[in-house]
């Protein structure tokens, strides 16, 4: 069960008490994000995320900051994604009120000083080397380029070294006036608490936060209508590469039906791509399909590393496990076996603090909405064979394919043949 209340500033505060767990799980989610900045902002909320953990007026070092919590045993962290940021932090119940003051000091009270901007510009272009020398974490952001072409949410999270290299104070002071807002926030808190003592606590420290107009986001384009194909040539053992469709937005009536066929088609070891590609065929050691959903777009994509004299045979053999969800029949001991796999994942992450902390405020961050786990069970209950094909019908299509690959890739022609479906 949840609970929600709306502070006069516009900050949102959702809670469940969960009496029966020893922790508290604080959760802060900033509507901000890759597809709230232009091109030659790439990378800004990204490197504001870092600098918050970097020294508050109260907490001068990251030191200091990193210590109140492993002080108490607790756990401290945040991230970046498309459109939202998130720090959240756990604690033993005993611990709450220490965990609330970091939080509130680091979002609030963050120096931004100059030399830590310097300092953690060279850590963050270090990780954008890492994720360029990783093929499978590039291919991952090369995917994301191919279906959201020349617009954010094709942008890598984390920006280019270039646009890491503008970043300047002004511009995160400006970023931070744009979108760190209450109406742009949802404080999610999951544990041994009460909703009440939550809102007390929370409208102390975040009762005067002052208001402002939020920033907008920029709207994903479509104007594909034939398949496309990106080749990052490599010397490596294997051709990493990502084979992606646009899919549903998290808004879309048919995203639970989108899961569990991806659960099907490449959720686990036994789906269909792992069965077939690996277990039957021997073509990848890791194969496996993944969702993405957005407010206004989403994708589905199905990764695979594989010796590059195999990735044309890989190709094929992905499309052709597409064709047969789309186009054959779905035996009803698969849709039973994806449906209690799918709902079972579930109920156990929801054991966690952490995990129903993240739950609730990423949907009412996003959506507006928080389902709860029973009701999402219903729905995936009612899922029937005919809607995955439905759904399969409409996303599946050959003018809608996208892939990208990281490797030793022999020939690019005979790749673009095989896209058809």
């Amino acid at each position: 069960m949840y609970q929600k209340t709306v502070l006069d500033n516009g900050l949102r505060i959702v809670t469940s008490e969960m009496p029966h767990t020893r922790s508290v799980c604080i959760s802060i989610f900033i509507g901000a994000g890759s597809r709230y900045e232009l091109s030659e902002q790439a990378g800004l909320s990204h490197f504001v995320e870092h600098l918050c953990f970097k020294g508050t007026e109260k907490r001068p070092t990251s030191k200091e900051i990193s210590e109140t919590i492993d002080g108490v045993g607790g756990v401290l962290n945040g991230g970046t994604d498309k459109e939202l940021t998130v720090y959240w932090v756990k604690v033993a119940r005993p611990h709450y009120s220490v965990a609330l003051d970091l939080l509130v000091d680091m979002l609030r009270r963050s120096k931004f000083d100059p030399v830590e901007i310097e300092n953690e510009r060279k850590v963050i272009i270090e990780e954008l080397n890492m994720s360029i020398d990783s093929p499978q974490s590039r291919v991952d952001t090369l995917i994301d380029e191919v279906v959201w072409p020349d617009q954010a949410l094709g942008r890598d999270v984390a920006g280019t070294k270039d646009t890491v290299n503008a970043v300047n104070r002004q511009m995160i002071l400006d970023h931070m006036s744009r979108l760190y807002l209450p109406g742009n926030s949802v404080i999610s808190v999951a544990g041994d608490i009460s909703h009440d003592e939550v809102v007390d606590s929370i409208g102390k420290a975040f009762g005067d936060w002052p208001m402002g107009v939020v920033g907008h986001w920029f709207p994903a384009e479509d104007s594909q209508d034939a398949p496309r194909l990106t080749v990052e040539s490599r010397k490596t053992e294997q051709v990493n590469l990502c084979l992606a469709v646009r899919g549903l937005s998290s808004q879309h009536p048919d995203r639970f039906i989108l899961d569990l066929l991806n659960v099907v088609l490449g959720e686990g070891m036994s789906s269909r791509l792992f069965l077939e590609l690996r277990e039957r065929k021997g073509l990848a050691y890791d194969i496996h399909s993944h969702v993405s959903y957005f407010r206004d777009a989403g994708s589905l994509g199905v990764y695979a590393g594989v010796d590059s004299k195999k990735s044309e045979l890989a190709v094929e053999g992905i499309l052709q496990e597409l064709i047969r969800l789309r186009d054959g029949p779905i035996p009803e001991v698969e849709i039973i076996k994806a449906k209690e796999m799918g709902k079972g994942r579930l109920m156990l992450r929801m054991e966690d603090t952490r995990s129903v902390s993240g739950w609730m405020g990423g949907q009412e961050l996003l959506t507006d909405r928080i389902l709860t786990v029973d009701e999402v069970v219903s729905i995936v209950d009612a899922i029937t064979a005919s809607d995955i094909q439905r759904v399969a019908r409409e996303l599946f299509l050959t003018s809608k394919l996208n892939l990208a690959l990281v490797g030793p890739v022999r020939s690019r022609g005979r790749l673009g043949k095989l896209l058809k479906l």
